[in-house]
């Protein structure tokens, strides 16, 4: 990834210094024991959210107040995905496990709708709806890629030399419905092309080599042609997936994010967060302690990780798993809610802006505290 410094130079918004900070609005204390708040995942009207948790149960409150409305429960393992993805019906939510099975759930009713299994002592880590004719379901099952036709529940397709380690991401490119990313802890990025017979010999289009770990992966850019990459050991790369090279190494990323929060350290990443509106992009540090911080990440003309431009402080007392927001300075709904947040101290937690700028978040008193202390150590399934 050398190489990156000598790409050609694109036009990038300068970082700006300014930091908006985040107050809690609300907690919810999703069960008072040892649980962790895995997954948080907006339904696609943006009403409603699905939480997974470390009991192997998906919970469902309404995005806007809170409220609880029920609950998934037929895993009997660590649910390593959710998603709001079917092509079918906007009420169908879709999870896979440790426990090999990938299923849909109808939220009006709470019960299973479907479920395919990858085999005998399989896990399944993430999965993804796709295809030239929007009909496959691609998903990493151990050092596997799995392929089903979702409208006949029939597996079509394995693909078992491409990855030497368990595949820890599989996304269909938007706008690209025929092309398929995968990542893996060997540390590659692979590119398949999923039109016609999918096979190992004829569909892998490249490979990228990150060399590390791959935890998460996304899209940014103009038409969704760069991918960001966020490793098992806190290192950030961006690369040119069309063009098959890197744009931006970022080794140093919690370094370098660390030393531009000036009131805290990062010790760790939750995800990265695009806005396609602006073309910016952010990746999303937390403490043990539980506070949070949007951090701009200029990657074109420039490489740098800027101060940060949202602070989250005051929910969470353990390390944050997941967040749901929108972007930096912006509320995601006509409630003013900026986001919510989840973490392994086993709260969900509603955030709005303090309406103080650049100075101070504050707490609410209905944040709950837990009835037993967390452990600081940072829990890491795939």
């Amino acid at each position: 990834m050398d190489g990156a410094e000598e790409m050609d130079i694109e036009q990038q918004q300068p970082l700006p210094n300014t930091s908006k900070r985040f107050g809690i609005k609300n907690s919810i204390q999703t069960n008072f024991g040892d649980d962790y708040v895995f997954q948080i995942v907006p339904k696609n009207d943006w009403t409603s959210m699905a939480v997974s948790l470390s009991t192997n149960t998906i919970k469902l409150y309404s995005l806007a107040t809170g409220q609880y409305i029920g609950e998934c429960n037929g895993h009997t393992s660590t649910i390593n995905q959710i998603s709001f993805s079917s092509p079918s019906s906007p009420h169908v939510l879709h999870s896979c496990s440790s426990d090999g099975t990938l299923r849909a759930w109808d939220t009006r009713s709470f019960q299973q709708v479907f479920s395919v299994s990858g085999g005998p002592s399989q896990e399944i880590f993430s999965f993804s709806f796709g295809g030239a004719n929007h009909n496959l379901l691609a998903a990493g099952c151990n050092s596997q890629i799995l392929f089903w036709d979702w409208r006949t529940k029939r597996q079509i397709a394995c693909l078992e030399e491409s990855h030497t380690e368990d595949v820890t991401q599989v996304h269909f490119i938007p706008g690209y419905d025929d092309r398929l990313i995968s990542a893996s802890v060997d540390g590659l990025m692979c590119l398949f092309d999923t039109g016609g017979d999918i096979n190992d010999d004829e569909q892998l289009v490249s490979v990228l080599n990150v060399g590390t770990s791959i935890g998460k992966v996304g899209f940014l850019g103009e038409k969704n042609q760069k991918l960001w990459c966020l490793t098992h050991i806190e290192t950030l790369s961006v690369w040119d997936w069309k063009d098959e090279r890197p744009v931006a190494s970022f080794e140093d990323a919690r370094s370098l994010a660390s030393k531009s929060w000036m009131a805290d350290s990062v010790d760790y990443f939750v995800d990265c967060h695009y806005s396609a509106e602006e073309d910016r992009f952010w990746v999303i540090g937390g403490t043990n302690g539980g506070s949070l911080g949007y951090f701009p990440v200029s990657y074109k003309e420039t490489r740098a990780i800027g101060p940060p431009e949202a602070v989250l402080c005051g929910g969470h007392e353990g390390i944050i798993r997941s967040v749901l927001s929108g972007v930096p300075g912006e509320t995601m709904d006509n409630h003013g809610i900026f986001g919510w947040t989840g973490g392994e101290d086993g709260r969900l937690c509603c955030w709005l802006s303090d309406g103080s700028g650049t100075s101070q978040s504050w707490i609410s008193t209905l944040a709950l505290k837990s009835e037993k202390t967390r452990k600081k150590s940072r829990h890491s399934p795939y």
